[in-house]
C-alpha cells in the first residue's frame, strides 16, 4: 500500500483540525456568519463535519477525488463569510484588517491545493514492479 505524500497528509490534517475547531469554538464561528444566514449553530456544525469528512476523505484514493471536489465547493462557499467580515470589519475588532484581507488570496491557494487532488486518479498498483536500477 502506498503512503500518502506529505502535502496530502498535511492538507488532510488541516481540514480535520479545522473541522474539530468548529465544534470547540462554535460561538466564534456563529459570530462571523453573514446576517442573511439562519440556524447558525447548525451551519457551524455542518461545516465542521464537512471539513472533517473532507480531510478524512483525502486519505483514501477511493474517496480522494470526491473529497477534494467537496473541499473546493466548501471553500468557494466560505467566500461569503470572508467578504462579510471585510465589509463589516468594525464588528470584528479583534481581527486585524490585514488578516481579513489576507484570507482572500489564502482561500484561492487552499482551493488550488485541494483542486490538485480532484483530478481522476488511478488506483495504487499493488505489488508494482520496482523500477530498474532501484
Amino acid at each position: 500500500m502506498r503512503k500518502p505524500n506529505l502535502s496530502l497528509t498535511l492538507e488532510s490534517l488541516l481540514y480535520i483540525a479545522a473541522g474539530i475547531n468548529h465544534f470547540w469554538h462554535e460561538d466564534f464561528y456563529a459570530s462571523i456568519m453573514p446576517d442573511h444566514y439562519t440556524h447558525l449553530r447548525t451551519l457551524v456544525e455542518l461545516t465542521g463535519a464537512a471539513e472533517i469528512a473532507g480531510g478524512l476523505g483525502l486519505l483514501s484514493w477511493k474517496t480522494r477525488r470526491h473529497a477534494a471536489f467537496g473541499i473546493v465547493l466548501m471553500l468557494l462557499g466560505y467566500f461569503d463569510v470572508h467578504i462579510h467580515m471585510l465589509r463589516h470589519a468594525d464588528r470584528f475588532p479583534t481581527v486585524p484588517r490585514w488578516a481579513l484581507w489576507a484570507r482572500i488570496p489564502l482561500q484561492f491557494a487552499l482551493i488550488a491545493w485541494a483542486a490538485q487532488y480532484a483530478r481522476k486518479l488511478e488506483p495504487p498498483a499493488l505489488n508494482a514492479p520496482k523500477p530498474e536500477g532501484g
